[in-house]
């Protein structure tokens, strides 16, 4: 009997790009408080974990109505890795994702028209998205090997951005949405990668991190890189 031919190496996937957005308030204590919420259950990627909205990008990001473009650092570091049109879409997508998975709308008044569908809620309380009030904190690149992979950018807003109220909605993807304190987010059930952001955040935001990094896994290890 011919022996069965040896498996072929699974060729590594390319990782899709995808976007988050960390969305900040200030209590009035000074204390910095950010949105998270839980993965359902029913999720292949990371089920039951609390992480930040976001998800992939779609090829029609690019082409989102923003009423303000990401302000010129944030799209020079995008740049280094993306083109034009991608960068903008990253922005975009986090924005897009944040107002389907929460109901708060980064955006600016003004009229879309011809709303694609992701956009109709943008339309309807007769506001475009907003990139403008975005900075970036971080990059991630799933390692190779996993069943889902994601090149994904980290941006952060403060709620001030908002257009309109900041009720708590969404399409359901993300369960128990809460507002928590900063250091208060690890103890919540949340990826390696989420606390790696997190820091990264803390640092950003006392003005304690030059630049942005990237965190990633080699053959050598894992790695920090500047984006």
């Amino acid at each position: 009997m011919a022996e069965a031919p040896a498996d072929k190496p699974v060729k590594a996937l390319r990782p899709k790009l995808a976007a988050s957005l960390i969305l900040r308030r200030t209590r009035a204590s000074g204390d910095t408080e950010i949105l998270l919420g839980r993965r359902s259950g029913g999720h292949v990627f990371m089920p039951q974990k609390y992480v930040f909205p976001g998800g992939r990008v779609d090829r029609t990001d690019g082409y989102a109505p923003l009423a303000g473009e990401p302000k010129p650092a944030v799209r020079e570091t995008l740049r280094r890795v993306l083109s034009e049109r991608r960068a903008r879409a990253a922005a975009a997508a986090a924005i897009r994702e944040t107002a389907e998975e929460t109901g708060l709308l980064i955006a600016r008044p003004g009229a879309i028209a011809r709303a694609r569908p992701e956009w109709r809620p943008f339309a309807d309380a007769g506001a475009q998205p907003d990139a403008e009030p975005l900075d970036l904190v971080a990059r991630a690149i799933t390692p190779p090997g996993r069943t889902r992979r994601f090149d994904a950018f980290f941006f952060t807003a403060d709620i001030e951005a908002l257009h309109g109220p900041a009720t708590l909605t969404g399409s359901g993807e993300l369960e128990d949405l809460q507002w928590v304190a900063l250091p208060d987010a690890h103890s919540l059930d949340i990826p390696i990668i989420t606390r790696f952001v997190l820091s990264e955040l803390d640092a950003h935001l006392k003005g304690e991190q030059q630049g942005v990094r990237c965190a990633r896994v080699t053959r050598a290890g894992p790695r920090l890189d500047p984006v």
